[in-house]
């Protein structure tokens, strides 16, 4: 597996139709240049240019409209949606951002069983139209039970919305915001599609100052017909948080793209500054950063790469997605944040420069921990498989193939409640993985993980402890590691990984685990049994100079030069 080169990529895994989307949109920002890039983004310019070539060449229409509902090939295929995800992340959040709340604002629709208003989305979307998720409200957030959007019966089969909505991206230009809301006269939950440009939407301000239009809207008395309606009651309800479910993979995928890029900037800028008679790039502690940000990064492709397997095979049978789909937003995104923060500490003040790409992904890469629910509430979310994950293995799961396959992945909009049933959700045993390789850094993470699961059984958190969000969340962060670590050694074995670098990413890995059980240990709630048993976890990882120093130059250093975006 390779990082992402705008110069070399030929994305040989899509069918020809996606392989010249993907390619068109590299060459529209190859064009446009890195100086216009990043002067639009200081002037805060909306991105109609670019929005512009996602119409002549209907991306969003190729790209999100599933089978039926457009030309004779349309679908929902999560793998070019990725390949998309990480170019304009690549390139720029503004435009991942527009293109990942129209998904969110798509999903809804395709969710829904209102066949009128699917195939208004599908020509809307042909048209080359953008489309807005109208969920959070100012006094609420994203609390959805205490919305205060009302729909309003008139007694004649139509109805009239009131009410605000708060941090809604695209409001400003959006042919359809699915607009969650309440039925007045009953309470129950609703989704409705209203149009931005109708005379009784008041447009008020974009809350933000970026590229973006994130806006605070209002309804006034805005008409309503059957037709409208996407979703009543518990179907509004579930559809609100299968949307989410799905479109929050996005995130993590956008962090890939702007670390990679990011990469390659301070990789370009250390390797031709020379400081005391040395390269930058020389420096011991500089090489055992770059080395860091290499593997977190490759790790994080790695398990993108395969947790999108599991959601592209995600059924009723076999939800473990629900697991992977949390950790792509959580877990990727806070190494993105790990991973240019370093590069930070290597390009230094350039990193600043009003000419480098690097000045958009300090503040970006901040942005997606934080987005599609907070880093938190996912990780609430992951830990309600813990129990099923270590102590109940399921030997019957199908083993997942890599999925590259020309398939419609409609499951996802199929998925019912995404809130329940998690006790009867199973895993294949972590072992399998973690037992296919004999590595070092890896046996030292076996041995951890075997501790860990010793305090979940021996020292299991106190029912005063589980209720301490601040003491749990940590013993989620040393699950997720177990996961996120079982998932990269699936996708590395896919992927012919050499044995250099997945022992060199568990490096990191074993590091990360002992971090993890020092703050637990450090926690003022935490016992004496779970101290000693934090204790044990903490490792080192198998120092193996001549295999750092191959890496570094064969791998690391061959990539100097190799990308710099068009002036």
């Amino acid at each position: 597996m390779n990082l992402f080169n705008p110069r070399t990529e030929t994305f040989s895994h899509l069918d020809e139709k996606s392989r010249n989307l993907m390619l068109k949109t590299v060459k529209f920002f190859e064009t446009k240049g890195k100086r216009k890039l990043m002067q639009d983004d200081h002037d805060k310019v909306w991105y109609a240019d670019f929005l512009e070539f996602v119409k002549k060449e209907k991306a969003f229409a190729i790209l999100m409209t599933p089978s039926g509902y457009g030309e004779s090939d349309s679908r929902w295929d999560c793998n070019r949606i990725m390949a998309f995800n990480e170019i304009l992340g690549f390139y720029g959040l503004c435009y991942w951002y527009t293109w990942q709340v129209s998904m969110l604002g798509l999903g809804p629709i395709w969710i829904s069983k209102n066949e009128e208003i699917k195939k208004k989305a599908a020509k809307l979307l042909e048209d080359g139209e953008i489309f807005a998720f109208g969920l959070s409200e100012k006094e609420h957030g994203a609390d959805l039970i205490g919305s205060d959007m009302m729909l309003i019966p008139n007694g004649d089969g139509t109805y009239k919305a009131s009410g605000d909505k708060f941090y809604i991206g695209n409001g400003n230009k959006a042919a359809i915001v699915s607009t969650f809301g309440k039925m007045q006269d009953t309470g129950e939950f609703v989704f409705f599609g209203v149009n931005s440009q109708h005379k009784n939407y008041e447009l008020k301000q974009n809350i933000v100052t970026s590229q973006n239009y994130v806006a605070e809207f209002e309804l006034h008395d805005y008409p309503i017909t059957e037709a409208d309606i996407i979703s009543k009651g518990r179907a509004a309800w579930d559809t609100s948080l299968a949307t989410i479910a799905f479109c929050k993979f996005n995130l993590g995928w956008g962090s890939v793209g702007i670390c990679t890029h990011s990469f390659y900037e301070a990789l370009n800028h250390a390797a031709h500054r020379r400081l005391f008679n040395q390269y930058v790039t020389d420096f011991p502690h500089i090489k055992q950063i770059f080395m860091d940000s290499y593997t977190r990064l490759t790790a994080m492709k790695l398990f993108s790469i395969r947790a999108t397997d599991y959601m592209r095979t995600g059924s009723a049978n076999d939800k473990r997605y629900l697991l992977f789909n949390p950790m792509e937003k959580m877990k990727v995104t806070t190494q993105g944040e790990e991973v240019v923060i370093g590069l930070w500490d290597i390009i230094a003040a350039k990193g600043l420069n009003k000419d480098a790409y690097f000045e958009m992904a300090i503040r970006d890469i901040q942005m997606l921990p934080r987005l599609e629910g907070t880093v938190h509430v996912n990780m609430v979310l992951i830990m309600r498989f813990m129990q099923n994950y270590f102590f109940k293995p399921d030997a019957n799961l199908p083993v997942i193939p890599r999925v590259y396959d020309i398939k419609d992945d409609t499951y996802l909009f199929n998925q019912g409640a995404t809130t329940k049933g998690f006790d009867k959700i199973f895993f294949h045993d972590y072992n399998i993985a973690y037992n296919s390789y004999n590595l070092p850094n890896i046996s030292i993470f076996k041995e951890q993980i075997a501790v860990f699961k010793e305090l979940l059984e021996k020292a299991t958190p106190t029912k005063e402890q589980n209720a301490d969000i601040g003491f749990m969340l940590t013993v989620g962060e040393m699950f997720t590691l177990v996961a996120y670590g079982q998932l990269v050694l699936e996708s590395a074995k896919l992927e012919k990984t050499e044995e250099d670098i997945i022992d060199q990413i568990f490096d990191f890995l074993v590091r990360d685990f002992s971090k993890f059980a020092t703050q637990l240990y450090s926690k003022p709630t935490s016992t004496a049994a779970q101290q000693e048993l934090c204790l044990k976890i903490l490792r080192k990882p198998v120092l193996n100079e001549e295999r750092f120093n191959r890496i570094y130059k064969d791998k690391l250093l061959a990539l100097v030069d190799t990308y710099e975006m068009n002036p």
